[in-house]
């Protein structure tokens, strides 16, 4: 198993991974609108989109936004998207990409890297506190849906 950078070459599987991890979330199945999303973030350049390459396919990928944190004056990221497929579970993979997810906030020069799961996600909260993330005490998060 190795972790690449997703490319043209991977956004056929990535897609199907990508509307998968929509369908997690409850959204409706749209895999010509996940593969436009995707493709629109690579022609960009506006995310960092990094896969799991296994001998029998792809197993997993996660999708990070630059953004600022102007506290300490530097890059920051949020690690918006990580999905593994289901056969690919239990075997290392999420660990894979978020330490990959890691290494490129290091390469970066970033000061933080955020995520969000949700409440009930207990086996992801796990994973994420294993590999240092520190559930947020602090302040509370808000959303405005438009």
């Amino acid at each position: 198993m190795r972790i690449e950078e997703v490319t043209l070459e991977h956004l056929d599987t990535v897609t199907e991974l990508f509307d998968a991890y929509r369908q997690f979330y409850e959204q409706p199945s749209d895999p010509a609108a996940a593969r436009r999303f995707l493709e629109n973030r690579l022609e960009n350049g506006d995310a960092h989109l990094i896969c799991a390459v296994a001998d029998d396919g792809i197993a997993g990928f996660a999708q990070l936004f630059p953004t600022l944190d102007s506290i300490a004056l530097a890059r920051s990221w949020i690690l918006h998207d990580l999905y593994v497929a289901p056969a690919f579970r239990r075997r290392g993979v999420a660990r894979m990409l978020l330490r990959e997810a890691r290494a490129l906030g290091v390469r970066s020069g970033a000061s933080l890297l955020t995520l969000s799961t949700g409440i009930d996600n207990v086996s992801a909260q796990a994973l994420y506190e294993d590999e240092g993330w520190v559930r947020d005490e602090a302040y509370y998060f808000y959303d405005l849906h438009l």
